[in-house]
């Protein structure tokens, strides 16, 4: 494919990122639509065939994301918080502390350059957390090796918590939403509001402006104006793909090698943080009374949007589990970039 056109090109990379999505879905991965296009995209430019994404397309992919943060965010889960406020606090910034701690030390034994190792081991979502970290000074690259690293093992092993724990339940796949109809109108708002996330991203500068000014835009529609936030599937499959070769696209030979020497010591990070967050559902358990599996997804480190799928496919106090996740989220994007330069200055 070294001389073939532009388009060649982008048909055969759309097919291959189709084609390992569906084979990702057949595990029942919820990060499959956007993983797949990684891979594959990862694969181009490896092989030195990448094809260029157009900025504007991939900052509507940003907005379209930030959207579907928001629509995991109803009134409930912020009710739950209030509700339940001691143990919210103490179980977020655990978690938090925890996996800057980890990040620091990473850093600290130059095992990941700076602040990547920060971002990277941020309990936050993982799409999130690799679309802020270029604007603080991480490599990308290495960020969406660690988040999405964390992604795979933490989903597995919360897909197999779920099935023993709820073994009647089974996860839903993306494909099978495609039988969902579509509420037209709504989907005319929601496009309207991530028009307007665009355009104030142009004007308010924000890391990662799009995700953020559109998650809060759809937010407030949804909680305050009671507007639903309608997103196709094919639509949120498009906005990770792009998501998923933009990142792909800038790996090469070189940073491969490198993020697969440094393999050993963030599995050990990753395996460590996962075994402190069991340590903190089983306190959950034992001092709050919340039921084992509710508590293990709550405290998961591996992202609200991959948690909320597993957990809507099985019994789970799912108010308390968004609560969780959720207010992680917050306060990783809040805390995020004061931790990244205090850390920054801690190196130096």
């Amino acid at each position: 494919m070294l001389h073939s056109p532009r388009r060649v090109r982008w048909l055969v990379l759309i097919i291959l990122s189709l084609v390992t999505v569906s084979l990702l879905e057949l595990i029942h991965l919820p990060a499959a639509l956007l993983l797949g296009p990684m891979f594959v995209a990862i694969l181009f430019a490896v092989a030195k065939q990448m094809v260029s994404l157009n900025p504007t397309l991939f900052r509507t992919a940003q907005a379209v994301v930030g959207a579907m943060i928001a629509r995991a965010m109803p009134i409930e889960v912020f009710k739950e918080m209030q509700h339940t406020w001691p143990i919210f606090i103490l179980t977020v910034f655990s978690v938090i502390a925890v996996s800057t701690l980890l990040g620091a030390v990473l850093a600290k034994f130059k095992i990941l350059p700076g602040t990547t190792a920060l971002w990277g081991s941020s309990p936050g979502g993982a799409t999130a957390m690799t679309l802020m970290a270029g604007n603080f000074g991480a490599d990308v690259r290495l960020v969406a090796f660690m988040q999405y690293l964390r992604v795979l093992l933490v989903t597995l092993l919360a897909t197999v918590v779920s099935h023993t724990l709820a073994p009647e339940s089974s996860a839903t796949s993306a494909i099978t939403q495609l039988e969902q109809p579509i509420a037209w109108g709504a989907f005319a708002i929601t496009s309207v509001i991530i028009l307007t996330a665009l355009l104030l991203s142009n004007v308010i500068k924000l890391p990662a402006a799009p995700l953020l000014l559109s998650m809060i835009i759809s937010n407030l529609a949804m909680n305050v104006g009671g507007l639903q936030i309608e997103l196709p599937l094919p639509l949120l499959a498009t906005a990770y793909a792009m998501i998923g070769w933009s990142i792909g696209s800038r790996f090469t030979k070189d940073i491969l090698r490198y993020a697969f020497h440094a393999l050993p010591a963030i599995l050990f990070s990753v395996i460590l943080l996962m075994a402190i967050c069991c340590l903190f559902a089983w306190m959950l358990v034992e001092f709050a009374g919340i039921d084992p599996l509710s508590a293990y997804l709550a405290t998961s480190p591996g992202g609200a949007d991959s948690v909320a799928i597993i957990a809507s496919s099985v019994s789970v106090n799912q108010p308390f589990v968004m609560s969780m996740q959720t207010g992680r989220f917050i306060a990783v994007l809040c805390l995020g970039p004061a931790l990244s330069r205090l850390v920054a200055r801690w190196l130096h």
